[in-house]
């Protein structure tokens, strides 16, 4: 695949248009698989403007995932603590951790429906419990993880069957927990939250890995809602059509359009078949790589993620240097939306037909979380409107001095 570097800074679409397409089937070996083929094509570059898309851009759970990850986070670590709450001191040094960029304290008070704060017992600091609503959701979450234990752990290994070598490094798959709505912990206790059918290995450079043994061919989302509408036989070099939703006022140009009515006929590769045969320039071989990130977004919370979290993948799933450009070449597919001075990729079809994606379990869960954080901007708006001129309780919010503070106290008992 080809691609030319935008003289814009405003996202932009490159297509290309192929004439006369030739596909021919190799002479190949019984090892070769029969979709090995190559294309003559000629090359026509063709730029579109970026269209901004009024629905995609207000999906609250998909723009608040980014607030609500790391307010997530602390709450777990609060969850966790035997006393169900925590000093202030126990995470102000961990901002990067939870990747909070302004003071935790005053993160954390920026959502009172979620975390209560109260002075604690000795030394005047800060500290910090959940309110009775986020108990509760959190014991709700807490019974959701063990009731579809099964379907999320299904949805790893899936995750992990589409790598080259069905294996990824624990690093990788603990950078992705959160889009397949896994607990931050999940990798600590493989043993319990594992079945027999992963295996931790040794990888290269020193890195621990999880493979998956599975002699089942696993079906991909759009081969299983193709074969439900009877347009598919699941047959060697069968072509499959992307369900195409374009957004409005965006519409290709004739060329363009004519390159993607040839592209959709193109025989289409499960992101779980070997694809070590073909043309990385080919049709076949870009086919691939956009019905791996269908796949891969429907494996995920929100059938969305941020385009840069998932450049780590490249290496593992045979992805091209220039993945990204994808998302921009399929418009009718995909999304890129540029809220909260973020690029998010959303797969259309997740939104544009709720009935041909699985809902994913853990999303009930976040919305009541989200539902959560808007109830305390109500809370502080009305603080600040009931309350103008009065000053709030002064505790020691210097961090660094409360921490030496409370070293000298100890150091004088």
């Amino acid at each position: 695949m080809f691609f030319k570097k935008p003289t814009s800074k405003t996202p932009k679409i490159l297509l290309h248009s192929s004439q006369n397409p030739i596909f021919s089937l190799i002479n190949h070996k019984a090892k070769n698989p029969l979709y090995t083929c190559t294309q003559t094509k000629n090359y026509v570059d063709v730029y579109m403007k970026w269209k901004k898309d009024q629905y995609l851009d207000t999906i609250e759970h998909i723009h608040k995932s980014i607030q609500l990850k790391p307010v997530i986070s602390l709450k777990n670590v609060i969850a966790q603590n035997p006393n169900g709450c925590i000093p202030i001191s126990d995470v102000s040094k961990k901002g990067l951790h939870f990747d909070v960029k302004i003071k935790v304290a005053r993160f954390l008070r920026q959502y009172p429906s979620i975390f209560e704060e109260f002075t604690g017992p000795q030394y005047n600091l800060p500290w910090f419990r959940l309110t009775q609503e986020a108990v509760e959701i959190d014991r709700e979450e807490r019974r959701l993880y063990e009731d579809c234990k099964e379907d999320l752990r299904e949805r790893l290994k899936k995750f992990i069957l589409m790598s080259k070598q069905k294996v990824l490094p624990l690093k990788v798959i603990q950078g992705m927990l959160w889009y397949l709505g896994l607990p931050e912990d999940f990798l600590e206790c493989l043993d319990m939250n594992l079945d027999g059918s992963f295996r931790v290995v040794e990888m290269e450079e020193g890195l621990k890995g999880l493979a998956v043994e599975s002699n089942e061919r696993v079906l991909s989302v759009l081969q299983r809602n193709a074969m439900k509408k009877g347009v598919y036989s699941n047959e060697p070099m069968e072509a499959i059509e992307f369900p195409l939703f374009p957004s409005k006022g965006v519409r290709l140009r004739r060329k363009i359009e004519v390159w993607l009515r040839e592209f959709q006929k193109v025989p289409y590769v499960s992101p779980y078949e070997d694809y070590s045969h073909l043309d990385p320039n080919s049709d076949i071989a870009e086919k691939r790589v956009v019905g791996f990130l269908h796949e891969l977004l429907c494996l995920f919370v929100e059938h969305s993620a941020e385009r840069r979290r998932l450049l780590c993948l490249k290496k593992y799933f045979g992805l091209p240097q220039k993945v990204h450009k994808a998302f921009e070449r399929h418009p009718y597919m995909f999304y890129l939306s540029l809220r909260n001075k973020t690029c998010t990729a959303i797969l259309k079809e997740a939104y544009c037909d709720k009935m041909a994606i699985e809902r994913h379990p853990m999303l009930r869960i976040r919305n009541k979380y989200i539902n959560l954080m808007k109830e305390s901007q109500v809370i502080l708006k009305s603080r600040r409107v009931n309350n103008p001129y009065v000053e709030r309780p002064k505790l020691d919010l210097d961090l660094d001095c409360a921490d030496e503070q409370e070293c000298v106290e100890i150091g004088r008992l």
